[in-house]
């Protein structure tokens, strides 16, 4: 029996420039993650990464605490969506960054701001009445998120292991997939993805199956500052 861990991206630079950054947090997340995977892991056969920042910085962290020299591949099919579009979808005078800042500035709580805008944003996105308003529609990006599945485990073969380095989306659309969930409540799983958090899928000949969401016990106890979501 094969397996692909999942991995979503450290703490990214929310309300910074530029987003797809790790931030301090996210390094330290993906340290600790490589060193609790490290004795959890005698054997690894490949390393996957999306081709966004913050998923080679988190692969890379992660690989040098766990000790491994593998140099990750570099997969666009397992890249998140376009959080800016679905946002400016939603609100259109909010493609100037400079109004949704002021707007998200008013507030007594920046964050939950953004998190309420934004669970509006993807719900509009998923319900695919607009699709035609959107680059990649949720039909589309989630088609494209378990083709790369395919095809890594395709190029695995049976019984082996890797780490995919990814974002919350592309999990999200694994595990709604594997777990036939409808659209309407696919993003519930979404919300709940830990940075660094653990997502196991095992295959073989029979079929594909979900064994474990969003595993983040390595920041339990001692570590529980290191739990985060964005």
């Amino acid at each position: 029996m094969g397996v692909v861990y999942l991995i979503r991206h450290g703490q990214a630079s929310f309300g910074a420039e530029d987003y797809d950054q790790l931030s301090e947090t996210g390094f330290v997340q993906a340290r600790v993650l490589g060193e609790a995977l490290k004795t959890r892991l005698p054997r690894l056969d490949a390393v996957v990464a999306g081709t966004l920042t913050r998923h080679r910085q988190t692969a890379e962290t992660c690989l040098s605490a766990m000790g491994v020299d593998l140099l990750p591949t570099r997969s666009p099919g397992f890249n998140e969506f376009d959080h800016d579009e679905l946002v400016v979808r939603h609100t259109p005078r909010y493609a100037n960054h400079a109004a949704l800042a002021e707007d998200l500035a008013s507030t007594p709580e920046p964050r939950r701001a953004f998190q309420a805008l934004f669970t509006e944003a993807v719900a509009r996105w998923v319900a695919g009445k607009h699709d035609a308003e959107y680059t990649e529609p949720w039909p589309v990006f989630r088609e494209r998120c378990l083709r790369a599945l395919d095809a890594l485990i395709q190029g695995l073969g049976p019984s082996k292991t890797a780490l995919v380095f990814t974002s919350g989306g592309p999990v999200t659309a694994i595990c709604q997939q594997l777990l036939q969930i409808p659209d309407e409540h696919a993003f519930r799983l979404n919300w709940t993805l830990a940075n660094c958090g653990v997502t196991k899928v095992i295959y073989s000949e029979r079929g594909r199956y979900l064994s474990s969401l969003n595993e983040h016990t390595h920041f339990e106890g001692a570590n529980q500052a290191l739990i985060t979501y964005r």
